[in-house]
């Protein structure tokens, strides 16, 4: 019986991480937050069986990738600790050494990477800037994703602080949306409360390259340069490779203005993400 209380308390933690999630939809991360701490009673169980692991590892990463949505590098570090298992059960000793010397010098790279990340992941000081740039984000239908809506309330905040300040929402329409970013982001400022005089919409951007570029044309159409004049307004994960951007489009002074942090282990789920997506820019420029 003492055996087995683990996995009894993991299966009514479970329980709990459940119902809270279908009863309780404003509960935020808490029920996820329970359903992690049953997993880890799981593992602690099933520690002497690498089948077992393996197999729960396996299990919550393929809910974590394909049943919910923003946890999906936390499933493909999951898998990656399944298959270290799995290579130290079956893998000739110089293969597994050859894997953990690996293991620790992806890790070590990851720590550098992360480092300049983080380090941008605020906002800067003193910030104003006559041009606020509004990166686009996932669209479901007509309505902002989660993720925007964090962006545009930092928007907000900004152009209430700064009403000289002028907004340009850049995106076009991707995959299961009926209106371009740029025209959802419009909408959502109007209808908080900011003149649509103060909006200039960007509508044809599919990456975060152009997100800026088609913007700084839309400054100089107006008489102006980027240089000096930029400050951009992204998802604090995403700021560095933002500004490294800017900097290579001919903005190097652009400010960061970091959006609200949404959910925790989503927002660490991106910070995962984004070492990749900065590797992409220090080897392609992109």
């Amino acid at each position: 019986m003492k055996k087995n209380l683990l996995l009894i308390a993991a299966a009514l933690l479970m329980l709990v991480g459940i119902a809270a999630y279908w009863l309780f939809p404003n509960a935020g991360e808490l029920p996820f937050w329970i359903a992690g701490l049953a997993i880890v009673l799981v593992l602690l169980h099933l520690r002497k069986s690498w089948i077992g692991l393996c197999a729960t590892l396996g299990g919550t990463a393929f809910v974590l990738r394909f049943l919910l949505r923003g946890y999906a590098w936390w499933g493909y570090a999951l898998l990656f600790i399944a298959a270290l298992i799995l290579l130290r059960r079956f893998a000739p000793p110089l293969l597994w050494k050859l894997a953990v010397a690996l293991t620790c010098a992806g890790l070590l790279y990851f720590c550098i990477v992360e480092t300049p990340i983080i380090k941008n992941a605020r906002t800067d000081r003193e910030p104003e800037r006559p041009y606020l740039i509004v990166l686009g984000a996932a669209v479901y239908g007509d309505q902002p994703s989660l993720t925007l809506v964090r962006r545009l309330e930092g928007a907000l905040d900004y152009l209430n602080a700064y009403p000289d300040s002028v907004a340009i929402v850049s995106g076009g329409m991707g995959k299961g949306e009926t209106v371009t970013e740029g025209q959802a982001m419009y909408d959502w400022l109007v209808s908080h409360g900011v003149d649509p005089a103060r909006v200039l919409i960007e509508e044809r951007a599919t990456s975060t390259m152009e997100n800026l570029e088609y913007s700084f044309e839309i400054i100089r159409a107006r008489g102006d340069e980027p240089a000096g004049n930029v400050a951009i307004v992204s998802s604090a994960y995403h700021l560095y490779r933002a500004k490294c951007m800017a900097a290579k489009l001919g903005a190097p002074e652009a400010a960061g203005v970091a959006a609200p942090w949404g959910y925790f282990f989503v927002m660490l789920n991106y910070f995962i993400r984004e070492a990749f997506g900065v590797t992409h820019l220090w080897v392609f420029g992109e």
